[in-house]
């Protein structure tokens, strides 16, 4: 099995091999600021299941804390993966990216203390205050 996805511009194409993991809904600020939205949406990937297509030239990176590698598309912004020192084989892969339909169901909801205060969480999934059980 295999999933493939890009970029808003094209130029960054990947494939993930296997089952995707569960998708995490993350409400922290860092997140939101990088997203432009209420939450991300990431899929944990293990690195040696992502595979670059095309684009290795057109990726960006950016740590936005200590630790936290953000990686993104210098031409058109969008967010690909970021990653932990911490966990340095796990790639948080955002699940926007991904070319439909996904089979991964949604995790629950990370850094709820944190989230936009303009977005009321409505589902039945778990919540958690700070960090979901890593990685």
């Amino acid at each position: 099995m295999k999933n493939t996805g890009h970029c808003l511009c094209g130029r960054i194409t990947f494939e993930i091999e296997g089952k995707l993991a569960p998708i995490e809904l993350c409400h922290c600020s860092q997140c939101r600021r990088a997203q432009g939205t209420a939450f991300a949406a990431n899929i944990p990937v293990t690195a040696s299941r992502f595979h670059l297509l095309t684009g290795e030239e057109s990726l960006s990176r950016f740590e936005s804390s200590p630790g936290k590698e953000r990686v993104f598309c210098q031409s058109c912004g969008s967010p690909i993966f970021s990653r932990r020192n911490s966990f340095p084989d796990v790639l948080r892969v955002r699940a926007g990216l991904l070319d439909g339909p996904l089979d991964a169901p949604l995790a629950g909801h990370a850094f709820t203390d944190s989230k936009a205060d303009w977005w009321q969480i409505t589902d039945d999934l778990p919540q958690f205050p700070g960090k979901r059980n890593e990685p």
